[in-house]
């Protein structure tokens, strides 16, 4: 058992791809990994339609996050139970169990519970921007910087356990040069689709800001697979399809992180790890696989 840990918190139950060689890179140097999932991507497409309905979508991502978790060494994964609030202007932002409408304090103190029972050293979550504006990845990055604070005050949620604080907060994304190239590119091709009004000047993180970059192509097979795990959300990359193979190829060869907090100082030019001058800490739990209902750990199914 390691006595270094890095816990990603995302939305969906596909968004984690977006570290896959991260996951895989501090796995392989022998740190445990752990992953939150706020929502089930209920509001999802269906790729096909022999492979979920509506009804069952839920359930069925489910399983492709385990599948996907499994091939990225994801050893420690939670599953909360907040509902997809959808894109942006959907009917489904107005659903009252969907993360975007559910109360701060109880999201907050859903991350805070785990961040203490997981103890991770570092934890990474999306930019403030949300990649690309969904309401569910604006608001986890909203409530994991929250979360970051609240963990280490012992009196922000009495009768969780003992307070942790974390060393480093980070945000991945994609480096806002490739989000200006891909603005042009979308300008050229005179692309309709749903991420038509982005503003390339918000996409990802400003280029002098990224601390840290992680070369895909060691796991890159292996993030593929992982990938293709999410089958219920194959049309999703079809946007990124219609992009020239230079921007998809700078798009899945590197994962770019910004440091967002830190109690150990800045990070320094050169150093180019997660872990840099991190303390390790002694872990007190026993890794497992849990879901999260109401604020309380209980055994996942399967």
């Amino acid at each position: 058992m390691s006595d270094r840990r890095l816990l990603g918190i995302y939305a969906h139950p596909d968004d984690a791809i977006s570290i896959g060689a991260t996951l895989l890179a501090y796995r392989d140097a022998g740190v445990d990994t752990g992953l939150i999932c706020a929502t089930h991507g209920e509001a999802g497409e269906v790729a096909d339609p022999a492979l979920a309905t509506p009804e069952s979508l839920a359930e069925v991502r489910e399983g492709e996050l385990r599948a996907a978790a499994e091939i990225l060494g994801v050893e420690n994964l939670w599953i909360l139970p907040f509902r997809d609030s959808g894109m942006a202007g959907t009917p489904e932002n107005q659903d009252p169990r969907s993360l975007i409408q559910t109360d701060e304090t109880i999201v907050v103190r859903d991350l805070v519970a785990i961040i203490q029972e997981f103890r991770p050293q570092v934890v990474v979550t999306f930019e403030p921007g949300g990649a690309y504006g969904h309401p569910d990845h604006v608001a986890i990055s909203r409530h994991t910087r929250a979360a970051y604070e609240a963990a280490a005050d012992p009196t922000r949620f009495p009768g969780l356990d003992t307070a942790h604080a974390v060393s480093k907060l980070y945000y991945s994304g994609m480096p806002r040069s490739l989000g200006r190239a891909l603005g042009e590119a979308m300008r050229e091709r005179n692309y309709q689709g749903a991420l038509r009004d982005l503003d390339p000047e918000s996409l990802g993180l400003p280029d002098d800001q990224i601390s840290v970059r992680v070369d895909a192509a060691p796991w890159q097979e292996a993030k593929d697979r992982a990938r293709s795990m999410h089958a219920t959300q194959r049309n999703s990359g079809r946007f990124m399809e219609e992009m020239p193979e230079e921007i998809r190829r700078q798009w899945s060869g590197q994962e770019c992180f910004q440091l967002a907090a830190s109690r150990v100082g800045p990070d320094v030019p050169g150093e180019n790890d997660l872990f840099a001058r991190v303390t390790h800490q002694r872990l007190h739990r026993t890794k497992r696989e849990s879901s999260r209902t109401g604020g309380r750990a209980v055994d996942a199914p399967g």
